[in-house]
C-alpha cells in the first residue's frame, strides 16, 4: 500500500542552485530579513530580452516616417510569423530540428510586429486632418493648440556680421484649425510653435501660478507657459523643416501676435512650474554660474544657460550633465535603496533599512518618487529610461528578487519604443542607452582590470565607468558634432565628484523652496560650490589647445571611430600589463592636451619668438593680437567664437591685456569677448561710439560690467602706448563727417608702431569711409606701412587710392572657410599682389605670425 505523500520518506541531498530554483527562493527567504540572496544564486546574464529590443527599436526607426500601409504590412507578415512559431513550437516540440522554432524566436518577431504597428500609428498622425496640407500652403490660420513641452530659446548664432535673432520654440498638438476659407476643424496634430522675439526673453522669469482665459500671452512671455495650457493665437503654417521630423508643421507666430490662454495648465504641471520657479528663486543670488547651470543640472532648466557656458559644455562632452539624464535620478534612488554596487546583496543599504522600510514600503516610495521625478523634470528621453528602468529595478526589490539589470534596460527600451516609436530616432535617446549599457557591462570588467592592477577601489571604478560610457557614445557624438573631445573622460571623471552633492542639494532645494525660502537658499548656496566646480572644469577643459581634434561628420566618420576605439581597447589592454607603457601613454596624452608652448614652438615654430602681431583662425570673423610685452598682449576685435580666440590667447601665451579694441560691433568682432576676458587681467576697452546694433552693445557692456572692465569711447587723435607698442586712432572722428554708413564705416582704424613696424589696421571700412580717412590731416600724411589689416575680410568694396597709399609689404586677411560671402574677393587679391604684397588669409594659411623689426628683415609665419 502505497503511503499517503505527507508520510513519504524523503531522501535530503546536497542542493544545487538553479536560476528559479525552489531552493533559492527559501534560501532568499532564510537569509536574513534584510533582503535577498546574493545574486549569483540567481544564474548568469538574462540576455533573452535584448534581441527583441533591439528588433523593435530597429524596427520602429524604419517604419515611423515610412507609409502607414508598409508598417502595417510588416506588423502584419510579423504577428503571423510570431504566432506561427508559436504553435509550431506547442504543437511539434522536438519532432524538428528548426533552428527559428521557439519562444525565443516567437517574441522577436511578435515585438517587432508591435513596433511596426506603433509606429505606422504614430507615423499616421503626421498626416492625418487639415494641418499638414495647410502648411504645404503656407497658410495663415486661428489655432487652438495644446502646449507639450516647456517653451525654450533657440541658440543665438552668429552669421556674418550680425547674430541671427533667437526665437521661443515649443512642442504642441493643434486640436482646432481655422483655415484662410474661414472653415473650422478639430484634430490632433503636433506642431512646433516658433515665435519670434525672444530675443527681448526674461528667461529667468517665473511662470504665472494659476492664468485664467483673459491672459495674453505675447513675444518673450512664451518662456512663462506651462506644459499642458491650451492657448488661442494666430500664425502661418509651413512644412517641417526637417523631413522626417515628428511634427505635421511648423506654425510661426510674429512677434506682435497674442495668444490667449483658454485652458489653464493641470495641476500636476503646476506643482512641477511652481517647484522649478522655486528652484530658480532659491539660485538667483548665487555666481553666474552656478545660477545658470543648477536648475540645468537637477531639473533640466537651461534657460540661464549662456551660450559661451554651453559650448564649453559641448567641447569637454558635458552636456549630458545640463540634461536630466539616468544619472540624476540615479543618484536619488541610491539615497533611497543604496548605491547599485551594493542593492544586489543581502546586505541592504540607503535610508530605507535605517529608517525600517520593508522591501515592498520601499517599492511604493521610489515608484511615487519616480513619478514625481518625470512630472518636474519633463519626459525627456533620458528621464523615460532612467525612469522606466528604476520601475523595474523597484519591481525586482519589491518581488525579493534583484536580477542582473540588463534585462531591465531591455524592457525599458522595449516599452519605450513601444510607447512612443520617434525615441527611436533620437539621438538623445541613444546616448543615453549606450552609456548605461557601457556601465552596466563594461564599466565592471574595466574596473575589475584596473584593481588587479594596483588601482585604488574608488578610482578603479571612476575611471572604467568614464572610459566605457566615452568609448561607446564618442562614434555618436562624431557623427553629431564632426569633433572627437580628448579631455572627455578627465572632464567627466573630476566631475563624477562635484554631480552626487550638487544633485542632492539641489533636489533639497527644490523640495523646501515652496515651504521654507530661506533654507532653500542655504541648501542651494551650498549646491553651488560643486555646481561651480563643474562649470571651472569645463571651461578649463575647453580651453585647453589639444582639447579636441576635428573629426570626419555624419556615420562614415562614426564607424571610423568607432573602429579605431576598438583598436585603441585591444592595444590598451597590452599596454596595461607594462606600468612604463602606461606612464608613457598618459604623459604623451597630457603633452598632446595641454600644449606646452616651449614644446609645441620646438615642434611647429608656434608662436615664433619675436613675434609682433598674431592674426588668430576664428573663422568669418577678426581678431588680432599685438605683442606688448611678456605676456601682455593688445586685442583688436574678439572674433565670434570665445573658444577659438581663447585658445589663440593661451598658445600665444597671453596673460595681461592692457587693451582691448572693439573696431565696432558687429557680431564676428565682439561675440568672442568673453574668450578674451576670461582669466585675464584686462585694463580697459575701446570701442567705436556708434552703438549699432544695440543688441551686440549691451552685450559687451554687459560682459565687461561682470568682469569690472571699462569701457571706453576711442576717438581720432588719441594716442596710446602699451609696452612696445605705440598706437594712434585714425578714425571715426568725433563728429562723423560724412556720417558713418552703418558700423562698418564707424570702424576704430589704428596705426601701430612696434620695433620699428608700422602696421595699418582698418576694421570693416567701407570706400566711403576709406576716402574720407584719406581727406583727414592724419589720413593725408599716411605712411607706407609694413603690414595691412585689408578691410570686411578682403571683401570686393576697397578704395584703390588707400591700398595705393599704404603700399603694404604683407597683407592680413581674416576670413572664414567656405564662407558664403565670397571673401576675399578675387579683384582684391589681385589689387594688392599688384602692388607687390604678399597676401595671408587664415582660411587656407590658419593663424599668422609677423615677426622682424628694430632692423631685422620682415617674416611672417607661415
Amino acid at each position: 500500500m502505497n503511503q499517503p505523500a505527507r508520510h513519504r520518506a524523503v531522501t535530503y541531498r546536497p542542493v544545487t542552485h538553479r536560476p528559479g530554483a525552489r531552493g533559492d527562493r527559501e534560501a532568499s527567504s532564510t537569509a536574513g530579513r534584510l533582503g535577498d540572496a546574493h545574486p549569483r544564486q540567481e544564474g548568469p546574464l538574462d540576455l533573452r530580452l535584448v534581441p527583441p529590443a533591439l528588433a523593435a527599436w530597429g524596427t520602429a526607426a524604419l517604419t515611423v516616417t515610412g507609409s502607414p500601409w508598409w508598417a502595417g504590412l510588416v506588423a502584419v507578415a510579423c504577428a503571423v510569423g510570431g504566432a506561427g512559431l508559436l504553435v509550431a513550437g506547442r504543437g511539434g516540440a522536438g519532432r524538428t530540428a528548426w533552428p527559428w522554432r521557439g519562444p525565443s524566436a516567437a517574441a522577436l518577431l511578435l515585438c517587432t510586429a508591435a513596433a511596426a504597428a506603433s509606429a505606422g500609428l504614430h507615423g499616421a498622425d503626421l498626416r492625418r486632418g487639415p494641418v499638414p496640407e495647410l502648411g504645404t500652403r503656407f497658410a495663415r490660420v486661428d489655432v487652438e493648440l495644446e502646449v507639450t513641452s516647456d517653451p525654450r530659446l533657440t541658440r543665438p548664432r552668429i552669421r556674418g556680421d550680425h547674430a541671427a535673432p533667437t526665437s521661443v520654440l515649443a512642442e504642441a498638438d493643434v486640436v482646432r484649425v481655422t483655415g484662410p476659407d474661414g472653415g473650422t476643424a478639430r484634430t490632433r496634430a503636433p506642431v512646433l510653435v516658433m515665435v519670434d522675439g525672444g530675443d527681448r526673453a526674461s528667461t529667468g522669469a517665473a511662470p504665472p501660478r494659476s492664468p485664467d482665459k483673459s491672459a495674453r500671452v505675447r513675444g518673450s512671455s512664451w518662456l512663462k507657459v506651462l506644459p499642458s495650457t491650451r492657448l488661442r493665437v494666430r500664425g502661418s503654417l509651413a512644412p517641417p523643416m526637417v523631413a522626417g521630423d515628428r511634427v505635421a508643421a511648423v506654425l510661426r507666430v510674429g512677434s506682435g501676435e497674442r495668444a490667449r490662454v483658454v485652458g489653464a495648465p493641470n495641476r500636476s504641471q503646476r506643482v512641477a512650474g511652481a517647484l522649478r520657479a522655486g528652484l530658480r528663486e532659491a539660485t538667483g543670488g548665487l555666481d553666474a554660474d552656478a545660477r545658470a547651470l543648477l536648475p540645468g543640472l537637477v531639473v533640466g532648466d537651461t534657460a540661464r544657460v549662456t551660450p559661451e557656458l554651453r559650448a564649453a559644455f559641448e567641447e569637454t562632452d558635458l552636456l549630458h550633465l545640463m540634461a536630466v539624464s539616468g544619472a540624476n535620478f540615479t543618484i536619488l534612488l541610491a539615497l533611497l535603496i543604496g548605491p547599485p554596487g551594493t542593492a544586489q546583496r543581502v546586505e541592504r543599504r540607503g535610508l530605507a533599512p535605517r529608517i525600517g522600510l520593508p522591501l515592498r514600503t520601499t517599492a511604493v516610495l521610489g515608484g511615487a518618487l519616480t513619478l514625481g521625478f518625470v512630472v518636474v523634470c519633463r519626459p525627456e528621453p533620458s528621464v523615460l529610461r532612467a525612469a522606466s528602468c528604476g520601475l523595474i529595478a523597484l519591481l525586482a526589490v519589491a518581488t525579493g528578487r534583484r536580477r542582473s539589470l540588463i534585462p531591465a534596460l531591455a524592457t525599458a527600451v522595449l516599452l519605450l519604443v513601444l510607447y512612443d516609436p520617434w525615441l527611436a530616432r533620437s539621438y538623445g535617446f541613444l546616448l543615453s542607452v549606450l552609456a548605461t549599457g557601457a556601465l552596466l557591462t563594461l564599466a565592471p570588467r574595466w574596473s575589475t582590470a584596473l584593481r588587479e592592477r594596483g588601482v585604488p577601489g574608488r578610482l578603479a571604478e571612476a575611471l572604467g565607468a568614464a572610459a566605457a560610457a566615452q568609448m561607446v557614445c564618442a562614434p555618436v557624438v562624431a557623427v553629431l558634432a564632426a569633433r572627437v573631445s580628448l579631455v572627455a573622460v578627465p572632464c567627466n571623471l573630476l566631475a563624477e565628484f562635484a554631480v552626487a552633492p550638487a544633485t542632492v542639494l539641489g533636489f533639497a532645494a527644490l523640495a523646501t523652496a515652496p515651504f521654507v525660502m530661506p533654507v532653500a537658499k542655504s541648501l542651494a548656496w551650498c549646491a553651488g560650490w560643486p555646481t561651480g566646480w563643474i562649470a571651472d572644469l569645463a571651461r578649463a577643459g575647453a580651453a585647453l589647445p589639444g582639447s579636441g581634434v576635428d573629426w570626419p561628420g555624419g556615420w562614415r566618420g562614426g564607424a571610423l571611430l568607432a573602429l579605431g576605439t576598438v583598436l585603441l581597447v585591444l592595444v590598451g589592454r597590452r599596454a596595461l600589463a607594462s606600468p612604463w607603457i602606461c606612464g608613457v601613454c598618459a604623459l604623451l596624452l597630457v603633452l598632446v592636451i595641454t600644449r606646452p608652448a616651449p614644446l609645441v614652438r620646438g615642434v611647429t615654430g608656434w608662436p615664433p619668438t619675436g613675434w609682433r602681431l598674431a592674426m588668430c583662425d576664428v573663422g568669418q570673423g577678426d581678431a588680432l593680437v599685438l605683442a606688448a610685452g611678456s605676456g601682455a598682449g593688445v586685442v583688436v576685435d574678439a572674433g565670434p567664437d570665445p573658444l577659438l580666440v581663447d585658445r589663440c590667447l593661451r598658445s600665444l601665451g597671453v596673460t595681461r591685456i592692457p587693451a582691448v579694441v572693439l573696431t565696432h560691433f558687429h557680431a564676428d568682432h565682439v561675440a568672442g569677448l568673453a574668450g578674451v576676458l576670461r582669466g585675464r587681467a584686462v585694463g580697459q576697452i575701446e570701442t567705436t561710439g556708434f552703438e549699432e546694433p544695440p543688441d551686440q552693445v549691451a552685450f559687451v557692456r554687459r560682459e565687461a560690467a561682470r568682469r569690472g572692465v571699462p569701457v571706453v569711447r576711442a576717438v581720432a587723435g588719441e594716442r596710446r602706448r602699451a609696452g612696445p607698442l605705440d598706437w594712434r586712432v585714425l578714425w571715426p572722428p568725433p563728429d562723423p563727417a560724412p556720417a558713418p554708413d552703418g558700423p562698418n564705416d564707424a570702424s576704430v582704424t589704428l596705426l601701430v608702431r612696434v620695433a620699428g613696424l608700422t602696421l595699418l589696421l582698418l576694421g570693416d571700412l567701407e570706400p566711403p569711409a576709406q576716402r574720407a580717412l584719406l581727406r583727414t590731416p592724419a589720413g593725408a600724411r599716411l605712411p607706407p606701412v609694413d603690414v595691412l589689416k585689408v578691410a570686411h575680410h578682403g571683401s570686393a568694396y576697397q578704395d584703390p587710392e588707400l591700398l595705393h597709399r599704404a603700399a603694404p609689404r604683407v597683407a592680413l586677411i581674416s576670413v572664414g572657410r567656405d564662407n558664403s560671402y565670397g571673401h576675399p574677393a578675387p579683384s582684391t587679391l589681385a589689387a594688392l599682389r599688384a602692388r607687390g604684397a604678399a597676401v595671408l588669409r587664415t582660411d587656407r594659411d590658419g593663424a599668422v605670425a609677423v615677426v622682424g623689426g628694430g632692423g631685422a628683415a620682415l617674416r611672417v609665419f607661415p
